[in-house]
């Protein structure tokens, strides 16, 4: 489990589960989400909610991605200083994973 902050002070985090992160890759939620300019604002956050939302209309609404959407990205707290931080666990925790697969190869 990881904990994120989602403002600058540190005063509001979120909870970031193994489970968050497999809907995150499972979807490629992650790939093309921030422009070139690497800035992660509110639209960014705003594109992200509504590809979520797409998915799961077209999905016929799998529980994976609303409890993603319930707990993470749908949020209270999630902004978009939230939302880099979760980007930059995501990053981490893919290399991570990606470097596990390769020992194990």
């Amino acid at each position: 489990m990881y904990t994120i902050k989602t403002n600058k002070s540190g005063t509001r985090s979120m909870e970031i589960t193994e489970e968050h992160l497999l809907t995150i890759e499972k979807y490629q939620l992650m790939s093309g989400l921030v422009d070139s300019n690497g800035i992660v604002d509110e639209a960014v956050l705003d594109k992200l909610k509504l590809t979520v939302r797409s998915l799961i209309v077209a999905q016929d609404g799998c529980k994976d991605l609303l409890d993603l959407c319930i707990d993470v990205i749908y949020h209270n707290n999630m902004k978009a200083f939230g939302l880099n931080a979760l980007i930059a666990v995501y990053n981490e925790w893919a290399a991570s994973r990606e470097q596990t697969q390769q020992a194990e190869e």
